[in-house]
Formats: C-alpha cells, structure tokens, sequence
C-alpha cells in the first residue's frame, strides 16, 4: 500500500452520539484533512443487508466496499437506529472487519492528493487503524446527553422516535463496543480525553484547534 510522507493523521474514538463526527468533520475543513466517518461504513453494509438479504455474502459485500464512493456514505437512511443496531451487530464479524480495516487504512495513509492530510473517527481508529497518528481524541458524553442529542438529530430528519428508545438503543450499542472481542471501544494511553457533556459544539472546536495547533506548529 501506497503511504503519503508528511501529512497530518488524526485518529478519534468515542462512543454513540458523543460528537465525534461534529467535531472531526469541523477540523477535517479547517485544516484541508480528508474525513472519514468510519462507523458509516459499517452502517453502509447493515444497509445493504437489510435491503438484499438474499444476495448478501462475502462477495456481495466486496464488491459494494471496493466500489464505495464517500458520497454513498452520507445517504440518509443511514442514520436510522434500525440500521445502527444493525451496524453494532455486523461489526464483530472477523471477515468483514477485515475487509473494510483495509479500505479504512488506506483512506487514512493514502488520502487523495488534495488534502494535506487525514482525520477518522469511529471506535478503534486510535490503536487499530493509524496507531501512529500523529493526534489522538477520545471524545465522550454522559449517556443521556447522547441520547439526547441523537433525538434531536432524528426529530430533525422527520424520524419517529421517542427520546426513551434511543436511549435504550445507546446503552444497547455502548454495551456492544465497549465489550466485543475484536477491536472494543476503549481509551488508549496516548489519547487526549475530550468529555463534551456540558461544551457547545464551538467550544470543542476551540479546544481541539489549539492542541492541533500546538502540535503543528512546534
């Protein structure tokens, strides 16, 4: 696999609904970083099982994970709790993991010559993905705020959910990440914890603009 030399790599874990993708997408812009969400891709192929459960196999999902376009991963339906429970689920598959563990490196050594460089976000981007990435973030929230947040969301793409089952369905997913074999959610030594519980999303910005740029300019 191809490496870019001296680009900026950026690595964050969080649990469900904690702000991470915000935050990674805000700092992605300022800093000319190519972006990925990489739970997305996960969501992506709990999709398409739910769509052809008939045709969906290893080499079904191939196939849709080679031609993957980033534009495919901002399709709305992938937001839904269905589709993330399904996500949680699949995701502790060892050959699919595999297969899309090679799509997420290479996003990340090798993202395309217009971005000086990379930031991912999803659960184990710290110590699995760019464990040499030159920033670490574990972001997190209290349980509730999360929820909360993720209700919001959903309200505001016309969903109909009550804040009491996304709630559960958060706690179900936490339990999920936080306890599967392969690849669990945790913090690693060299992460910075950021806990947006009771910040706005400027004031995360803020506070990780001026670690970044520390970095950068030492």
């Amino acid at each position: 696999m191809l490496k870019r030399k001296n680009i900026l790599k950026i690595a964050i874990d969080s649990p469900a609904a904690a702000g991470a993708g915000t935050l990674a997408k805000a700092i992605s812009k300022h800093y000319g970083l190519f972006y990925l969400d990489t739970g997305k891709i996960y969501r992506f192929v709990a999709y398409l099982k739910i769509k052809y459960p008939k045709k969906f196999n290893n080499k079904f999902i191939k196939s849709k994970i080679m031609s993957l376009k980033i534009k495919d991963l901002s399709n709305k339906n992938l937001l839904s709790d269905e589709i993330g429970t399904e996500a949680s689920i699949i995701s502790k598959i060892k050959s699919l993991r595999k297969m899309v563990h090679s799509l997420q490196v290479n996003f990340a050594y090798n993202p395309p010559k217009k971005y000086k460089g990379s930031c991912l976000d999803g659960r184990d981007i710290t110590y699995k993905i760019v464990p040499d990435a030159d920033l670490k973030f574990y972001i997190t929230a209290n349980v509730k705020t999360r929820a909360l947040r993720r209700y919001k969301e959903l309200k505001g793409l016309k969903k109909k959910i009550t804040y009491k089952e996304v709630l559960k369905s958060i706690k179900i997913r936490d339990k999920s990440d936080f306890n599967r074999k392969i690849s669990p959610l945790m913090k690693t030594k060299d992460s910075l914890l950021i806990n947006t519980t009771n910040l706005n999303k400027r004031s995360c910005f803020l506070k990780i603009k001026k670690i970044i740029d520390r970095k950068i300019n030492n």
